[in-house]
């Protein structure tokens, strides 16, 4: 499977007890949806592994314990502690209309309820406090919060992002007053 058609769940933080479970932490509102996965594939190097799941059982949080087929002792488990956990794009859940996937808008126009067309998104930026989202503007790089308030909605039959910026945002970035 190549990593273009899946999507990060998640990783592995630790070895979990003796027997060769780990403990995962997911990257994803709801974890429960994840409870019955048979499988998932691991980043090793630079490929996806597939790895099937004998057990799966929910932690606080958005954690589980995972035990997979052929690990059994701590030191295979502690093998892989830091694997990236991937799905394929297929076992995304359906979204209602109008939401959108992050990985879904790159190359998506925005187009600002006053403003009009603005750009292109390069990037959504989901690592710190805030995720955001980076698109050029008049050869200046331009970061749009992800908020429900400024980000609309995404069309995806038109390929655009409609959102309405705060009165003054663009001008921050170009330093016009």
């Amino acid at each position: 499977m190549r990593q273009e058609e899946c999507y990060q769940l998640g990783y592995i933080e630790k070895r979990h007890g003796l027997h060769g479970e780990v403990t995962i932490t997911l990257d994803v509102d709801n974890p429960a949806e994840y409870d019955e996965m048979d499988s998932l594939f691991l980043r090793i190097g630079n490929q996806l592994v597939p790895y099937f799941i004998e057990s799966l059982r929910p932690k606080p949080g958005k954690k589980m314990v995972a035990k997979f087929e052929g690990v059994d002792t701590p030191e295979q488990a502690d093998g892989l502690q830091g694997s990236e956990l991937f799905l394929p794009l297929t076992c995304l859940p359906e979204l209602e209309d109008g939401q959108f996937y992050y990985h879904e808008v790159i190359g998506f126009s925005v187009v600002d309820k006053t403003e009009g067309q603005l750009g292109t998104v390069n990037q959504i930026l989901d690592g710190g406090p805030q995720t955001l989202m980076e698109m050029e503007y008049k050869g200046v790089e331009i970061l749009i919060p992800m908020d429900k308030d400024i980000v609309i909605r995404a069309d995806k039959a038109k390929k655009e992002v409609q959102v309405d910026l705060p009165e003054g945002l663009l001008d921050v970035y170009l330093g016009e007053d």
